[in-house]
């Protein structure tokens, strides 16, 4: 997944999911906590296999995952492309109404847009992308 977008939650919780990430995220997806401070969003393929990871894992390893799966919620879109984002996930990353949802590799990361403005804007640099591909072996 690729791109940003710039959206609006809704009073209810609601976000719409851009029509080019909801083509690769598919009609029901996981929203869950993110090792940054945002929420990611997986296609129940992508959390498959994440589930597989976790459950190949010893038990007092997978234990470390407890909070990430009870604090994830299973999301179907609605008619108009939207989902529900529960209150208690976007209050944990300080997400208000101005987002940010970007495609992330194998997911989607919604963000509130003044956070991921200042993590952009202190990333965005040749030397921080030359570093990437370095690391990438490219």
């Amino acid at each position: 997944m690729t791109g940003k977008f710039e959206h609006n939650i809704d009073a209810k919780g609601r976000v719409i999911v851009p029509s080019t990430l909801r083509d690769e995220l598919g009609e029901v997806c996981y929203v869950t906590l993110s090792i940054d401070s945002c929420l990611s969003v997986y296609s129940e393929k992508a959390w498959e296999a994440f589930r597989a990871k976790v459950d190949a894992l010893p038990a007092a390893e997978s234990r470390k995952m407890r909070v990430v799966f009870a604090n994830t919620a299973r999301c179907e879109l609605d008619v108009q492309g939207r989902i529900l984002v529960p209150q208690k996930l976007r209050e944990f990353v300080g997400i208000s109404k101005r987002v940010m949802i970007i495609g992330f590799s194998n997911h989607a990361e919604i963000w509130d847009i003044d956070k991921y403005n200042a993590v952009e804007a202190e990333e965005l640099s040749l030397e921080n992308i030359a570093e990437a591909w370095k690391e990438l072996g490219i």
